[in-house]
């Protein structure tokens, strides 16, 4: 056991769990007033839900045994899961115990991003049965198949910090929820516009703290590739927050600071995948393309299609971590991922990357749509035409998060 390690990565779970109340932030600043108890609450759960089921079945489902897609049980309650060796892993620096620590702060913060696609909408209860299945069917599976020795792994996929496993998986099945449930009630007929920015700003302070946390700790160590992924993480959320702003100057005239913190959370999740396998230059270049891209889905794609993604997740987390992951199989280098990209002459890597891409969409919108539907043949999933107009602080948790003035509420 490295000492420096274990406590690096210590630090960097603590960093990930940061991430969920900062969600919560940015998600209920995003939000309308009169829902933003009820936004928080969905990102805040996770914390309890994803925690308790990762150390029962999420581990062991995730990274016990050789199985193709899924794990088996043989750590159950993390049963057998060393504090203080690597022995479920060897060629890891860190005890098994702190490596599961750290990959359940992943856990919670996927099951939390793809709530922000329904808030105003769904009921509570309902969504909390779904994020236990969601875990269980799409999460779990998903991490063996690319982390936990799985087919994808063994392929060859790359994924450095979960723009597959997380960014993907979660901004798809939050795209299915939005379009099954169906869109708000006054959705494009009044101007939605966020309810406290200061809210969002300092969310998207937080969760840019913590997503050094979430990317440099992916190396699993004190090491150079730590050092190149918090420099990564760091540089292309810089450049894509620029990018953003300069396309609303382009657009419209103004810069705003929702524009920014978008940009830089665009950013953050486009260079996840990449973040341990590209060298610098390559992470300004993966920052720079993803705010122009993210932008179009939010502006042209959205209103030509007419969902209503509340929070644009998918707009962000799905079609950055699927930008990011097939950027990987265009600019990884073999110093840091043991792979050659496009850039150094080799498809290869890049017919893998767009594989495992094709697969998680596939797979986590067809499951995400047969678990939402079997949820509902038991229980309403969307809240009443007059639970929504209230909202529902109100109508779900009976709890007001500010002083009503007037009646005054949007």
């Amino acid at each position: 056991m490295n000492l420096a390690s274990t406590a690096y990565i210590l630090i960097c779970a603590a960093l990930v769990l940061l991430m969920t109340p900062a969600l919560a932030l940015f998600y209920g600043g995003l939000g309308r007033r009169k829902n933003v108890l009820n936004t928080m609450m969905m990102s805040l759960a996770p914390m309890a839900i994803a925690s308790i089921l990762w150390v029962a079945l999420g581990f062991t489902l995730s990274f016990s045994g050789h199985g193709a897609f899924l794990g088996n049980l043989a750590h159950p309650f993390m049963e057998g899961v060393s504090m203080v060796k690597a022995t479920i892993f060897p060629g890891n620096h860190i005890p098994d115990g702190v490596f599961s620590i750290f990959q359940m702060m992943f856990s919670i913060i996927a099951v939390a991003l793809l709530t922000g696609s329904v808030v105003g909408r769904i009921r509570f209860l309902p969504m909390l049965f779904f994020m236990i299945f969601w875990l269980l069917l799409v999460y779990y599976p998903l991490a063996h198949s690319i982390w936990g020795g799985g087919f994808l792994q063994k392929l060859g996929v790359l994924d450095f910090a979960g723009g597959i496993v997380i960014h993907i998986s979660s901004g798809v099945t939050g795209l299915v929820l939005a379009l099954f449930i169906g869109r708000r009630r006054d959705y494009k007929r009044i101007d939605y516009r966020p309810h406290n920015i200061p809210f969002v700003v300092l969310g998207t302070g937080l969760l840019w703290f913590g997503w050094f946390g979430f990317n440099s700790g992916s190396a699993l160590g004190l090491n150079a590739q730590a050092g190149q992924a918090f420099l990564n993480t760091n540089t292309a959320a810089a450049c894509a927050m620029l990018v953003w702003m300069l396309i609303e100057y382009v657009r419209f005239g103004k810069m705003s600071a929702i524009g920014a913190c978008t940009g830089a959370i665009v950013g953050l999740a486009t260079i996840t995948p990449a973040a341990g396998f590209v060298p610098l230059w390559a992470a300004m270049i993966i920052g720079a393309l993803a705010s122009p891209v993210s932008f179009f889905m939010m502006t042209v794609v959205k209103s030509k299609f007419n969902y209503d993604d509340s929070l644009d997740v998918f707009g962000c987390h799905g079609v950055g971590g699927m930008l990011g992951s097939l950027l990987v199989g265009v600019f990884a280098v073999p110093s840091l991922a043991h792979a050659k990209g496009l850039i150094l002459g080799s498809a290869k890597l890049l017919g893998l990357q767009f594989l495992a891409v094709v697969f998680a969409i596939v797979f986590s919108a067809v499951v995400s749509w047969v678990l939402i539907k079997i949820i509902s043949l038991f229980t309403e999933i969307r809240v009443s035409e007059r639970a929504e107009s209230l909202g529902l602080d109100d109508s779900e948790h009976e709890e007001t998060a500010y002083p009503t003035f007037l009646g005054l509420d949007s």
